[in-house]
């Protein structure tokens, strides 16, 4: 078991915009030495990395930057934007074993300014999976490999583009309370109906940003973390899972059910604790739709019924659920879900300014990869 068994002691993030001006690894470095000094670490204790994969920086430019003397463990978790929280439990099974004392996780990224999404695409291996069904109808693209997805929970539930723009909308008042986001003027819901459609039925504002920055975490062993700088922020349960028929969207007897359905349950089981017990959720947020439909395979509301909780507002600030507090990727910044790990940490830690959720001890990250690759941590304040 990796209850509890490990923690998060540092957290750090660079600005993020359009255009860093800085190198992809250049940006790794920065956003990785601010989380080892927010925990109170030197870059030599660090022995432990898991870079992203699809960055081209490897585990052997931060012992060569940072001068990391006995580096006893590196790995890649490549699931696309589930790898960050999915990395949280690599993390966690190398500490709770006692190969490493902290391990380093880092991603950063010229997503705005390094050139095109498709071009990016081309060389993630996962995606050569399309070719067989979805390719030859022209759909590659994130967005247009979902929409079907999101078109498909419309017809089964009576799901409506209005309930995906409640959620474009409640992301975006939250970015604004955010210091370090893209996105700060208001949206309205009839700004997003108006919007361009790119993916019927998936309009501008239903899609993540592309960016430029980085984000880190450093995950320590509990015993490790006693005299640190920052509060740990215990790690309860971390899961992953995988969608059936995880290679081809298309071929699913469901489309409407994420891996993070399989992962779920198991998440809960391992921290002990209910859905009623969590107090802040950072749900990974590529598109609108991928929000609501992991409110529904988490548990928060059964299937068919998260466009209601959404139009509720469940899920606002002042909501029972508060969601993306930071503004995701929709509105923050598109970090590949690891500045939603560091804005939960900084909400348990108490300090998250003006998007602070009163009392928040517990709280649940998520990751969406790909296909429906899904990974959940439940972490919490001691």
């Amino acid at each position: 078991m990796l209850h509890r068994q490990s923690v998060i002691s540092g957290v750090g993030e660079t600005a993020y915009s359009k255009h860093s001006g800085n190198s992809v690894l250049a940006l790794h470095l920065e956003c990785a030495l601010t989380a080892i000094r927010d925990a109170g670490l030197d870059p030599k204790d660090i022995d432990g990395i898991i870079p992203y994969i699809g960055t081209g920086v490897v585990a052997e430019d931060f012992v060569t930057n940072f001068g990391i003397p006995d580096l006893r463990f590196s790995a890649t978790t490549p699931l696309g934007g589930a790898s960050p929280v999915a990395a949280l439990q690599c993390a966690a099974a190398a500490l709770a074993t006692g190969i490493c004392r902290h391990v380093l996780i880092p991603i950063a990224r010229n997503g705005a300014s390094g050139g095109r999404i498709a071009s990016r695409m081309r060389e993630a291996p996962q995606f050569r999976t399309v070719a067989e069904f979805e390719l030859p109808v022209g759909a590659f693209a994130p967005a247009q490999l979902y929409a079907p997805m999101a078109r498909r929970h419309m017809e089964l539930y009576g799901t409506t583009s209005l309930q995906f723009a409640e959620i474009a909308v409640n992301t975006r008042r939250h970015a604004i309370l955010n210091g370090n986001a893209m996105m700060t003027k208001p949206l309205t819901v009839e700004e997003h109906q108006a919007s361009r459609m790119i993916a019927d039925p998936l309009r501008l504002f239903d899609c993540s940003l592309e960016s430029d920055g980085g984000a880190a975490v450093v995950v320590s062993r509990a015993d490790c973390a006693r005299d640190l700088r920052q509060p740990p922020i215990a790690i309860l349960a971390v899961a992953e899972g995988h969608p059936d028929s995880p290679s081809a969207i298309s071929q699913r007897a469901d489309l409407t059910r994420l891996g993070i359905a399989k992962a779920a349950p198991r998440a809960f089981a391992m921290a002990g604790i209910s859905h009623a017990d969590i107090d802040v959720a950072e749900i990974y947020d590529c598109f609108t739709y991928i929000v609501l439909c992991q409110l529904e395979d988490l548990g928060f509301c059964a299937k068919g019924e998260g466009g209601p909780f959404i139009a509720s507002g469940a899920t606002r600030l002042e909501g029972k659920l508060p969601i993306n507090t930071h503004g995701g990727l929709l509105s923050q910044a598109h970090m590949v879900g690891m500045n939603h790990i560091v804005e939960l940490v900084k909400q348990l830690r108490g300090t998250a300014g003006r998007a602070q959720v009163k009392d928040a001890r517990v709280g649940l990250v998520t990751g969406y990869g790909d296909m429906g690759d899904g990974s959940l941590a439940i972490l919490a304040r001691d």
